[in-house]
């Protein structure tokens, strides 16, 4: 396994659009920036799809710019290529003419018939800045792109494909579904948020000139998820030390025929590094608890007294609680027991669902506690909580919202998870496989971010990083996954890991 030390920051569109305007102000022109990521799309293009008839469709602005200098260029290079412009040729300006006096060949209507017999489509009409549903010719234009792609066409897209928010990733009503989209600079939200990432295809970044130190200026603590977001801070073993240094974490278990998310949930908090793991069980489970568990320890309670003391020891410093605990106030009453003793908390599952009606509650309690809290909805569990699961917002959006308002880290489950934090960080995740989605894969995934906060690491961070190693290690495992399956690969990533972190 090869991971990316760099940390690799997202842009969202107007954050993007000051980059483009500082590199301008800097005395880089707008047309320069332009014909760079025209001659890089078209070299990417040719390289990928070296024979074929080509269509560029323009529209008329700079991402249409980029389709005329990208046209030139395959023409230069002996491709045949068809031009097509949505709107007048009077009507271009700025850059964008610019782009279409160098062109010589012919410029035709943007129309549907130009794509009968195209081999490669290039989707250059709308970049990521459109805040408003194709219409009319555009929407025609891109159901046209679809039907050809349906035929066997290939589609590259500028940028995004037209039609998806750069934002969010969904899309705005009829959009362009692409092969492979090439982005400059930095990569955006939407290349990484379903749907957007599937209507993207494979997404190419590549250097248009743009300084670097103008990233200084316009990010905004938006990356996607990987070892260079959280490897510094990624707790590892000391030759000088020993178990009790590396933390002690709790799973709470449900009663007794619901005690297999805990199991999962401890399991994965000792593999990710945890030095000891306990297992929280009413007195009804233990018998079932006590069956399955070895290097886990058991420690039975009676009531909600006995639950109390077993958090309280000092020595056990993160607490899972949720995972098949049922919903109700004894689950509630259990959060605020580990809230008000200054655990870091992670909370899942009936854990959420418990303070529906009651959110306020648990969010006060959040914001007294001194240590981390995280918190790992699910959509629905999500709506269930904070009271509202409107995507059209963006996930994002709805993540740091729910951040800010809870006090806590939120964990917005999915194939594209989204970890956001009070003070506006976010990390979007995208080596998540579909066999995760199999039950109890949430569980493990809880656990280890609970074996993570037992150890220190701090909680965006460790939110993040469990996401990342959840997935690489379904990703390790492949088809046939199941819950119990991914503990057991975490030792190969976390080789790997910090095998590459150490050099």
């Amino acid at each position: 396994m090869t991971f990316h030390r760099k940390r690799m920051e997202l842009l969202p569109v107007g954050a993007m659009a000051r980059a483009d305007a500082l590199a301008m102000a800097g005395g880089m022109p707008g047309f320069t920036l332009m014909r760079a990521a025209g001659l890089g799309c078209a070299a990417l293009l040719h390289q990928r799809w070296p024979e074929g008839r080509v269509v560029v469709l323009s529209g008329p602005g700079n991402n249409g710019g980029d389709g005329f200098v990208i046209a030139e260029r395959l023409k230069t290079l002996g491709r045949q290529v068809r031009l097509g412009l949505l709107g007048p040729v009077d009507r271009l300006r700025g850059d964008a003419a610019t782009a279409h006096g160098l062109w010589r060949g012919e410029t035709e209507p943007a129309a549907a018939g130009l794509l009968e017999g195209a081999d490669i489509i290039v989707d250059a009409l709308f970049g990521a800045g459109l805040d408003r549903p194709l219409a009319g010719q555009a929407a025609m234009l891109a159901d046209a792109v679809q039907a050809a792609r349906r035929r066997g066409a290939r589609v590259l897209a500028v940028d995004v494909p037209s039609g998806v928010s750069g934002d969010t990733g969904m899309p705005l009503g009829p959009a362009v579904e692409a092969d492979l989209t090439v982005t400059f600079f930095r990569r955006k939200p939407g290349h990484l948020l379903l749907p957007g990432r599937a209507m993207a295809g494979e997404v190419a970044l590549i250097d248009i000139g743009i300084p670097e130190s103008v990233l200084e200026e316009v990010a905004c603590g938006w990356f996607e998820n990987g070892p260079g977001l959280w490897l510094d801070t990624f707790p590892r073993p000391v030759l000088t030390g020993h178990k009790y240094d590396r933390g002690h974490a709790v799973a709470v278990s449900g009663g007794p025929f619901a005690t297999g998310a805990a199991r999962l949930a401890a399991m994965a908090a000792l593999r990710i590094g945890a030095g000891l793991v306990t297992v929280a069980s009413p007195e009804a489970a233990a018998a079932a608890n006590a069956a399955h568990l070895t290097a886990i320890m058991l420690q039975p309670f009676a009531d909600r007294a006995g639950f109390t003391e077993i958090i309280a020891d000092r020595r056990r410093n993160a607490v899972l609680l949720g995972p098949g605990n049922g919903v109700g106030e004894e689950t509630a009453a259990r959060v605020l027991t580990a809230l008000s003793l200054g655990k870091a908390v992670v909370l899942d599952a009936d854990a959420l669902t418990s303070f529906a009606q009651a959110r306020d509650r648990l969010f006060e309690a959040i914001a007294a506690n001194a240590a981390p809290s995280v918190l790992t909805p699910h959509m629905g569990e999500f709506g269930r909580l904070f009271g509202e699961a409107d995507l059209s917002r963006g996930k994002v959006d709805l993540a740091l919202g729910a951040a800010r308002r809870s006090s806590a880290i939120v964990l917005l489950k999915g194939a594209d998870t989204v970890v956001a934090a009070p003070d506006g960080r976010v990390s979007i995740n995208a080596n998540a496989p579909p066999t995760l989605a199999t039950a109890g894969a949430g569980d493990v995934l809880a656990g280890f971010i609970t074996g993570l906060l037992a150890q220190g690491m701090p909680a965006f961070e460790a939110a993040s990083a469990a996401t990342w190693i959840h997935g690489e290690a379904a990703a390790a495992f492949g088809p046939g996954l199941i819950a119990e399956d991914l503990s057991g690969m975490v030792p190969g990533v976390l080789g790997a890991l910090l095998d590459e972190g150490g050099r």
